[in-house]
């Protein structure tokens, strides 16, 4: 037998250095839940900073990826405004990369460990460099408004994961159990699936409305807009329909106030999103609606994923694990006489 040598702790940063980690820090459950919310709070940011690029016909104000320019990897001064604001918009993605990484260190370094919670935190680390490329592919293909839509949908995608993490960081790792039946379930899924078929078709009306992303001639989506923002708002109209029957089935089973509290949320998020809605269509599409319209579809997507997450728990102990005894007082004396 050979026997292995020892690594000094350089090498052991060097080789596994989550686990070099969390032998030396053992954050604490708020932190590794913190962690999860950094994550969640910069996906979203994300979103609406990339809106903010559309809007200001900054789309290719950097011509080139993953260069700005062919000659430099930064805004230079003499592309102006739209330059400094698309690069700005790609730095940021190198901030959520370190609130993901945060929130992987801490899964990592948690006693004990939940390898369930970091394979998650791995999960929108990939999804933002996958995301990372299309955004390359999109400015390579001059803004393709389908390519710019697919951009939005991982960035979609990457919320649901980011709001999954920093949900499950709160619940134990015990199977899931039900807190409604079957039927509500169904509905509640009918929901989700309602609700992303909505966003899909609101990125194809940002495809054919009058903000390309950038002043040049960019490609758009050949259809009139206005035909498919009826079709956005009678989806729009279908996912109402459902969280107001969502709503009356869980107060006719009796359901517990958490999944109540959370269809509220819903309703409320689902009315202003609506208003919006509603006034930017008949004001043309005015920038400002548009930025507010967009945060508004994180946060209905946000509510929607947390309806479903909150028709189950998972306790913190397996099921059938016996409490620890309860301190036995002693007998009160008898009285006297």
């Amino acid at each position: 037998m050979v026997a292995v040598p020892n690594l000094s702790q350089a090498g052991q940063a060097v080789r596994n250095p989550l686990a070099f980690i969390a032998q030396r820090w053992t954050p604490s459950p708020a932190t590794v839940r913190r962690a999860a919310l950094a994550a969640l709070v910069m996906s979203v940011v994300i979103v609406v900073t990339g809106g903010a690029v559309r809007l200001t016909s900054s789309g290719l104000g950097c011509p080139t990826w993953p260069k700005c320019t062919a000659d430099s990897l930064t805004a230079t001064g003499a592309m102006g405004v739209h330059g400094a604001i698309e690069f700005t918009n790609r730095m940021l993605t190198y901030v959520l990369c370190a609130a993901v990484g945060w929130a992987i260190v801490a899964a990592r370094a948690a006693k004990p460990w939940r390898r369930g919670l970091t394979r998650l935190g791995w999960a929108q680390f990939w999804v933002v460099m996958g995301n990372a490329v299309l955004g390359g592919i999109t400015v390579l293909t001059g803004l393709n408004p389908y390519t710019v839509a697919s951009h939005f949908l991982l960035s979609s995608a990457l919320i649901a994961v980011a709001l999954l993490t920093w949900h499950r960081a709160g619940e134990g790792d015990a199977g899931p159990r039900p807190l409604v039946g079957k039927p509500v379930r169904q509905l509640t899924w009918l929901l989700v699936v309602a609700s992303a078929v909505l966003i899909a078709v609101g990125t194809l009306v940002t495809g054919a409305g009058p903000h390309a992303g950038d002043s040049s001639d960019v490609p758009r989506v050949q259809v009139k807009w206005e035909t498919i923002a009826q079709l956005h708002a009678d989806l729009a109209w279908v996912v109402c329909g459902l969280t107001v029957a969502l709503w009356f089935a869980l107060r006719a089973v009796d359901a517990p106030a958490g999944p109540r509290a959370r269809v509220r949320d819903l309703v409320l998020v689902l009315l202003a999103q609506g208003v919006i809605g509603y006034v930017q269509y008949f004001t043309k599409l005015p920038e400002a609606l548009v930025a507010a319209h967009m945060l508004g579809s994180t946060l209905v997507w946000i509510a929607v994923l947390r309806v479903l997450l909150s028709l189950r728990e998972r306790p913190l102990t397996e099921p059938g694990a016996v409490p620890a005894p309860a301190a036995v007082s002693a007998p009160e004396p008898a009285p006297a006489g």
